[in-house]
């Protein structure tokens, strides 16, 4: 790798010599009395709750030995933003593709995201979120959390990467309170939403709270429709005084109509490229994807004499896919429109996970310390079941067919084939997954607190998977956790990191052995910063992660009658880079949320990895409220921006440019209880891909990002 750890550290020392001069001078005239703990800010953008995603021990965003960047439920209405899809969009330091009109692939620092939590708890997905994960509506959410690095101390089994944390709206007004907003928008869109919440009892020891969401839209896709339902109910209550349950359900149904599956063609037969309108599609009006998820949960949170705590989780989650789909591929030719060809399929599947967790933690005394201490244990199982439907005539097996494409300028679709009436069982597996973690932060210092901790974590997939069986796993992975905290002032911590993350790979060695699980190793060197009064929050962090025992041919392997090939563990993947990131409300009705993020991803060879993802992102999201001028206005506006992307395989290369997306936004209060909001995304109208795959002048494709859009709402809140 280019840089080293040296030059990232140099790094580090040149971004906290840029921090504003304004900012260091106000922190300069703090009282030192003023600790990082008592963390009061007033901002819209940034939380002071603690949080468990890294650690499991209840630690705020300052306390955390890793970068933690918080998507609050108030930033997401300022921007209108509506999907787990469109908070990593605009969350720094992570990046998506869109595969199509459900499937979506997250990445962080140069790897994928796989893990996965709701309230904290681990929680799988299936590839891409092809039942729907990655387009789910966040209105049933207080704030989505993003921690980068490894995360193998909660969520097990993964890559060294981030996990995503979704935290669900809690019943806890003891009076009515809520608001129903009412929206339109480009594509005919219309949309409804209401979040109520109140006491059952007269004591408000019983409260609830329902959200309830519906979208109709048109599209800029032709043919393409979108109808999207979501229901969340949860209840609380305090059954002694130290003593709380929960339980509640959710359920989301997405119904689009026209629904792709692949992307557009991106080469001619000459080897040139094509240029579609940002409305072609390969859908038709018999293609669809429809996807639902209902969610079952229940905790216990009980508190001790002692200030210990216990909490218990249990969740269920049942997802379920229908789907009629086209595959267009092949090389077009430029004159004729000829060339293509299209595969017709129709699958149903349904999945299901059952998690159960437990959670110790408190305070403890030692040397005239005091020391924090969790303990905990997740046990999960996931079923996935899905069937496929051959078009009666199909020439391919798998529940495909294949039909040519005369001329794809004049596309109009293709007719839906008649399907066999018995389906085929093409994926059935069982993945378990169990892990027991302990740490604990030691205060040698009142300035200086180390956090140490592990997790044994065993992990299985088997069953049957589009023919191939499949039977692998790990038992008994230790992850460890290592981090440091020192407050160099009042105000200013420095932090290190090291935390590690497995995953299974059912690759064999020689022996016909399965080899060891990937590790992923991530060390992190970091500054949390707070400023005015605490209501400014900075982060810089240098990074350098390890992804190693990855798979690799054996070259000295003679293949005999029961095995054909072999593989050794191998030093994989390296990503080294940088983050920065600004946080809250500097002055009084100004809320900012900003972030540069660089890495740079090689493998062992020294080969660029992910290539498709930004090496290089800055991402910008501001409002101001003018309280003394003009109080019931509120404007904003940010930028989202990129660097170049490219991909290269079988001869044929694509590539997007470094391109920036603007979006603005203004409310004004009709009351005190009423405002409208008007929001622009994509201002300025950009074309950009964002997805891309190249192999070859047949599989080569690309997809458009979504054009210039508006939406108006009227909010009531009550």
């Amino acid at each position: 790798m280019q840089l080293t750890m040296n030059k990232l550290k140099l790094a580090l020392a040149v971004q906290l010599a840029c921090l504003p001069a304004a900012a260091i001078a106000a922190d300069t005239q703090k009282n030192d009395e003023t600790a990082l703990e008592t963390i009061t800010v007033r901002g819209q953008y940034t939380v002071n709750e603690t949080i468990d995603t890294a650690t499991g021990l209840g630690l705020t965003l300052m306390e955390t030995p890793q970068s933690v960047s918080v998507m609050t439920e108030q930033r997401m209405r300022d921007q209108n933003i509506n999907t787990v899809l469109e908070t990593v969009k605009n969350a720094v330091g992570v990046s998506s593709t869109e595969l199509d009109n459900v499937r979506s692939s997250f990445k962080s620092r140069g790897f994928e995201v796989t893990n996965y939590q709701i309230d904290g708890v681990p929680l799988a997905w299936s590839l891409a979120g092809d039942s729907g994960e990655t387009v789910a509506d966040v209105a049933i959410y207080e704030r989505v959390e993003f921690v980068r690095g490894a995360t193998g101390l909660l969520t097990g089994a993964g890559d060294p990467s981030a996990s995503i944390n979704l935290v669900r709206k809690r019943a806890a007004s003891k009076e009515l309170k809520g608001y129903v907003n009412l929206a339109a928008g480009s594509w005919s869109k219309k949309q409804i939403t209401a979040d109520v919440a109140n006491s059952l009892n007269s004591t408000g020891s019983v409260r609830g709270r329902l959200v309830a969401k519906y979208l109709n839209s048109d599209s800029y896709w032709d043919f393409y429709e979108e109808n999207s339902a979501v229901l969340y109910g949860v209840v609380e209550a305090d059954i002694a005084a130290a003593t709380t349950i929960r339980v509640g359900g959710s359920y989301q149904n997405r119904d689009p109509k026209a629904a792709t599956w692949g992307a557009l063609p991106a080469l001619f037969t000459d080897g040139s490229y094509t240029d579609w309108d940002v409305a072609t599609t390969t859908g038709t009006d018999w293609t669809k994807w429809d996807t639902s998820n209902t969610n079952y949960f229940a905790s216990l949170n009980h508190g001790f004499n002692n200030g210990w705590q216990l909490v218990v989780n249990y969740n269920r989650m049942e997802y379920e896919k229908d789907s009629k789909l086209l595959y267009v591929y092949g090389a077009l030719d430029k004159d004729t429109g000829a060339g293509l060809s299209a595969q017709r399929y129709r699958a149903y599947g349904e999945t299901t996970q059952d998690s159960f967790d437990a959670q110790l933690k408190g305070d403890y005394q030692l040397f005239n310390q005091q020391h924090e201490f969790v303990i905990g244990a997740i046990s999960s199982k996931q079923d996935i079941a899905t069937d496929s439907y051959t078009p009666i005539g199909g020439d391919m097996s798998g529940g495909y067919d294949r039909v040519d494409i005369d001329n794809f300028y004049q596309w109009g679709g293709l007719a839906e084939p008649e399907w066999q009436a018995t389906a085929v069982r093409a994926e059935d597996v069982s993945i378990k997954q169990t892990g027991v973690y302990a740490a604990t932060r030691l205060s040698a210092t009142d300035d200086l607190k180390f956090i140490l901790g592990g997790r044994v974590s065993s992990w299985d997939r088997e069953g049957i998977w589009y023919g191939a069986a499949e039977d692998y796993g790990n038992s008994g992975a230790f992850v460890p956790y290592v981090g440091a905290l020192y407050d160099l002032t009042s105000q200013h911590r420095l932090y290190a990191s090291y935390t590690e993350i497995f995953k299974a790979q059912d690759r064999r060695d020689s022996n016909n052995s399965l080899l060891d699980p990937v590790e992923g190793k991530s060390y992190e060197l970091g500054l949390k910063s707070a400023f005015f009064d605490d209501r400014l929050h900075t982060t810089v962090a240098v990074f350098q992660i390890k992804q190693d025992n990855l798979a690799v041919v054996d070259p000295t392997f003679v293949p005999t009658a029961e095995q054909q090939t072999a593989y050794y563990g191998a030093n994989g993947t390296e990503s080294e880079g940088f983050e920065f990131e600004v946080t809250g409300e500097p002055v009084t009705g100004w809320n900012i949320s900003a972030g540069y993020s660089q890495f740079e991803a090689e493998d062992a060879a020294n080969n660029k990895v992910n290539t498709d993802s930004p090496r290089k992102q800055f991402k910008l999201f501001t409002t101001y409220q003018f309280a003394e001028l003009l109080p019931e206005l509120t404007i904003g506006g940010g930028a989202n921006w990129q660097s170049k992307t490219y991909l290269e395989g079988g001869g044929a290369r694509l590539e997007q440019g470094a391109y920036t997306l603007v979006n603005l936004m203004a409310r004004y209060d009709i009351a005190d209880n009423m405002n409208v909001q008007l929001n622009a995304a994509n201002l300025l109208d950009k074309k950009y891909y964002n997805y891309m795959t190249v192999f070859g002048s047949a599989y080569t494709q690309y997809r458009y990002g979504t054009p210039r859009n508006v939406t108006l709402s009227f909010n009531y809140a009550f």
